[in-house]
């Protein structure tokens, strides 16, 4: 099977300037936050995250930080942009019904449109990850890292764990991208289609704080997302991590025949 149309979208994506100044925007979150702790006094970290009081011991842990912090708003954000723009994008300006006269089928231009959703999404957590990384090494130094649990594990280990635990939350904010890829094809304005995934993922953080409804917090997209601080356990706790992975197959395999069964159907004008 060709990969041209893939290609051809990824380039759309990263090449275009928005785009490239939002994995910017990211980036600078651990700029930001290891700039902000090597400036700080020492010994007033009391009291934060786990993974931020950890940072001045190994540079590793600022890729970690600036995770915990960018999976509230600024990866979802990327991610919505993206997928709300995947079709409706393409309607808006008038190149979705050209782009099917090609000829290109409807499932396939679906199945080309999520893949580069995927890929970016992989693409951004792990400019996050890196960016982090690599600052931290630079501010902080390496070497061994404490885990959560106490125990110490070899600076190739640690990083590898990191790796991974990048790996899993882009896995999550792709099937954030199937639903945005579902709402693109509900309408023709991506500002809205925009919107709306940040509105759910959004609203899945809220449900997922009220006690009261706990029996639903197991299904809620964005539940497990912080499940990757289990990577970083002696033994690893994989019951989260796993879970959080069906989670997203089960949003992805749902939202993304949604959007076939909607887009198979509808009437391309635009």
């Amino acid at each position: 099977m060709s990969t041209r149309f893939l290609r051809s979208e990824l380039r759309l994506i990263f090449l275009r300037r928005r785009n490239q100044a939002g994995l910017l925007v990211l980036a600078a979150v651990p700029v930001l936050i290891s700039v902000a702790v090597k400036v700080s006094s020492p010994g007033n970290d009391g009291g934060g995250p786990d993974f931020f009081s950890s940072i001045t011991e190994n540079g590793l842990f600022v890729a970690l930080a600036s995770l915990t912090i960018e999976l509230g708003l600024f990866l979802p954000l990327a991610v919505a942009a993206i997928s709300g723009d995947s079709v409706a994008g393409e309607a808006n300006i008038g190149t979705l019904r050209y782009l099917l006269t090609v000829p290109v089928q409807r499932a396939r231009l679906l199945a080309v449109k999520y893949l580069a959703i995927v890929v970016f999404a992989l693409a951004a957590t792990l400019t996050v990850t890196l960016t982090g990384v690599l600052l931290g090494l630079a501010l902080f130094g390496g070497g061994s890292m404490t885990l959560l649990s106490g125990s110490q594990i070899g600076f190739a280990d640690g990083l590898l764990r990191v790796l991974l635990a990048s790996v899993y939350l882009g896995l999550c904010f792709a099937s954030l991208g199937a639903v945005g890829l579902f709402v693109s094809t509900l309408t023709e304005q991506p500002i809205g289609a925009m919107i709306a995934v940040v509105i759910f993922s959004t609203a899945s953080f809220i449900l997922d704080t009220i006690p009261q409804i706990a029996w639903i917090h197991p299904f809620l997209i964005t539940h497990h997302w912080l499940a990757f601080g289990d990577l970083f356990r002696d033994p690893v706790a994989l019951g989260g991590v796993q879970q959080g992975l069906y989670v997203a197959a089960a949003y992805t395999i749902v939202f993304w025949l949604a959007a076939w069964a909607r887009f198979a159907a509808k009437d391309v004008t635009s």
